[in-house]
């Protein structure tokens, strides 16, 4: 009689334990399985700037949908996707404006910002139309500002994603560098090209440094545009134009679909 109350104890602790068990499996696997919206943030890089097919609603945010976070979502079909990158996007404007879709529910999360911060339209204006000394003395100031600024402005932009999205998985894309060294290329010399290219890599690194100490992914885009940069003869990237300014130096359709969509499926 003992044994038997004492068997049918054990049967009892055991179904208990195993129930205990499955609900908290279940209630992780359920918590996963919420966490698959896609939240895309971040500068013009992201929006599609430069893609063309903009999406009336977004205005001046510019907003294309042969950007690369459009495209991965409509082949990926994820629970949500709320796309808030907008054209001239500094720190600041994400923190200000684009957090707001963030949530538990959010399982992936893109962003690039920093170019904006760090002066990239203004670097690009005084290598274009100065003299290689004026270039450079930009790019001195502007790799300044990432060394001693960008890196805690970028902090709070990670920061505030981790703590509005905590199961999200998130992906820093970085930028390309724009020009194809050596041969011609009309109105660069190779100093400024060169100090461009310098720049950019400096940018990438800081950025690189802040996404990993963060706990998230880089996506380094500078080895699919190879090839494909300004002067290459086969550019994914606009080179300055008079008639919209704004394209200027950015990734075409085919710098999204060639040059950042397959670095963020990766890395995704």
């Amino acid at each position: 009689m003992r044994r038997s109350r004492l068997a049918a104890y054990m049967t009892s602790l055991l179904l208990a334990v195993g129930v205990t068990l499955t609900g908290a499996a279940t209630a992780q696997a359920s918590g996963q399985a919420v966490a698959t919206g896609y939240v895309a943030l971040g500068d013009s890089y992201s929006s599609g700037v430069g893609a063309g097919s903009y999406i009336s609603s977004s205005g001046d945010c510019k907003r294309s949908t042969k950007a690369f976070p459009y495209l991965w979502a409509a082949a990926n079909a994820p629970a949500s996707f709320n796309f808030t990158a907008c054209s001239g996007a500094r720190t600041g404007d994400v923190l200000a404006n684009q957090l707001g879709p963030l949530g538990a529910g959010t399982g992936l999360v893109s962003v690039s910002v920093g170019g904006n911060d760090a002066g990239f339209a203004d670097v690009m204006t005084t290598c274009v139309l100065q003299s290689d000394s004026n270039c450079l003395s930009r790019i001195n100031t502007a790799k300044a500002y990432v060394d001693s600024t960008l890196p805690g402005q970028l902090d709070k932009v990670y920061s505030a994603i981790s703590a509005k999205a905590p199961a999200a998985h998130v992906v820093v894309l970085g930028y390309p560098r724009f020009y194809q060294l050596g041969g011609t290329c009309p109105g660069l010399s190779q100093a400024k090209r060169s100090a461009i290219n310098n720049a950019a890599d400096h940018l990438n690194t800081a950025i690189a440094k802040r996404a990993a100490d963060h706990g998230f992914t880089f996506g380094d885009v500078r080895s699919t545009f190879t090839g494909h940069e300004l002067c290459s003869g086969s550019a994914w990237l606009h080179s300055l134009n008079l008639l919209n300014v704004g394209e200027s130096y950015h990734p075409k359709a085919a710098g999204q679909s060639g040059g950042y969509l397959p670095v963020f499926r990766n890395a995704a």
